[in-house]
């Protein structure tokens, strides 16, 4: 026994005689071959076919809205905003002094090249016509009573030359106050439309007082400005479609092409005259002009349909062969309501119509219709 009393076992504990001591011991080697089988032959998990990992590794397409189009011939038109103007204008001046008289015209009538607007007082005038044409006449016979003088040798040449000028200064009296008196009739310089007259009976006038202004608006000029790199694309002469602010539409011709940019802006004026019968449209309205410049091959899209490049350029993305993403520049060279004409794509192109912003050039992606695109995407 030990020291601390419990009963000392050792050498007593035996196993060998168990019945179950020896079948253990097999089953225990067996299980440690079996391991050892296992783990030489590599299979550790379930063998995967490499096309099944391929697929699991691949990336899921992107799917896209697909139209196709093709080019067409497309009318090249320039396209600016302008403000029409009258082809003359002028404020009409009195050219004496008096009262006025009459007035036979009213603010926004029709006049003619020299017709009366209104008359000053002139019995002052008269009366200084009458004079100088008296003067005129005593002048005139004091030079025949010199010629004939002279010609009996009673006069001198030096006599006969003072009272020629003393004709000849009676006769510019005659025509001063004539004109004098001529003036004292107000007429308009040229047909138009009275745009304004301040002229009143019985009001006083001085000579030089703005008493009318008429404006010549036939025909009337709509003056735009065009870009440098248009310019080379118009012709004076050149027919242009003029729809104003008020709904009228009238057919025009280039009358006048600048030659001299516009310091700020950079832009040429052109001027667009357009017939006007009897002035019936006004001068000042906005206007729109259209130039036919010529012919181009082009695709007519959408403007929603157009993205920027990675340099910030305008352009279109297709789906190319193996369906592919490119990038192609565009120019829009028209634009209407209901959308805008480019050139820069192939004659036939597969445009890429929704989806557009969720794939750059060279990513590879699932075209589809427009319906069968929008269905996918509304499924995922």
């Amino acid at each position: 026994m030990s020291q601390d009393g419990a009963p000392d076992l050792t050498g007593k504990l035996r196993f060998d005689g168990d019945k179950g001591a020896g079948r253990s011991k097999w089953v225990a080697i067996a299980m440690g071959l079996a391991m050892v089988g296992w783990m030489g032959s590599g299979q550790f998990a379930p063998e995967t076919s490499e096309e099944e990992t391929v697929e699991d590794a691949a990336p899921s397409l992107v799917t896209v809205a697909v139209i196709p189009s093709a080019a067409q011939d497309v009318q090249l038109v320039l396209t600016a905003e302008g403000q029409s103007t009258p082809d003359r204008s002028t404020q009409i001046r009195a050219k004496a002094d008096g009262q006025i008289m009459s007035v036979l015209v009213e603010r926004g009538d029709l006049v003619t090249a020299g017709q009366e607007i209104g008359r000053i007082d002139a019995e002052t005038i008269e009366a200084q016509v009458l004079q100088a044409q008296t003067q005129l006449a005593q002048a005139t016979r004091d030079y025949d009573n010199a010629v004939a003088l002279q010609d009996r040798g009673l006069a001198t040449e030096d006599r006969v030359s003072a009272a020629r000028a003393a004709e000849a200064a009676a006769e510019a009296a005659v025509t001063a106050a004539v004109e004098q008196l001529d003036n004292t009739i107000i007429t308009a310089p040229f047909a138009g439309r009275l745009n304004d007259m301040t002229l009143d009976e019985g009001e006083f006038v001085n000579n030089g007082d703005t008493v009318a202004e008429v404006l010549d608006n036939d025909p009337l000029t709509v003056v735009v400005q065009v870009p440098q790199q248009a310019l080379s694309r118009l012709n004076k002469g050149d027919a242009a479609r003029v729809s104003f602010i008020t709904g009228e539409e009238r057919t025009g011709v280039i009358g006048f092409i600048g030659s001299n940019a516009d310091a700020q802006t950079r832009t040429f004026r052109v001027e667009v005259t357009v017939d006007n019968p009897n002035s019936e449209m006004p001068a000042g309205l906005s206007a729109r002009i259209e130039i036919p410049t010529g012919q181009a091959r082009g695709h007519f899209i959408s403007p929603a349909i157009l993205s920027l490049g990675t340099s910030g350029d305008l352009g279109v993305k297709t789906v190319a062969e193996g369906n592919i993403v490119a990038f192609s520049p565009v120019t829009i060279v028209r634009a209407q309501p209901d959308g805008i004409w480019v050139t820069g794509l192939p004659e036939a192109a597969d445009i890429i119509s929704v989806g557009q912003g969720f794939v750059t050039a060279g990513d590879r992606v699932n075209p589809q219709p427009p319906v069968a695109a929008q269905s996918a995407d509304a499924s995922q």
